[in-house]
């Protein structure tokens, strides 16, 4: 379930994960967002047991806005 706190300790116990089809490669460099949530969950691809991220509709929105003009860089 997801917490108040805006994270999920196992990501596993929630459904309808993806990958961008921009990820790609071997590098394993992958984060995976769940469908069907009122909220966005977000984790690390590598492992899918461990915790999760969750962002609101609007904070996940400016986040991939903010990546996609180059104000964020790794």
């Amino acid at each position: 379930m997801v917490s108040s706190r805006r994270s999920v300790a196992d990501s596993s116990t929630l459904t309808g994960w993806f990958k961008s089809s921009y990820s790609g490669g071997s590098q394993g460099d992958c984060l995976e967002v769940a469908h069907g949530s009122v909220s966005v969950p977000v984790r690390d691809s590598k492992t899918p047991t461990g915790p999760g991220v969750v962002f609101s509709v609007d904070g996940w929105s400016t986040f991939v806005t903010a990546l996609k003009n180059g104000h964020l860089t790794a």
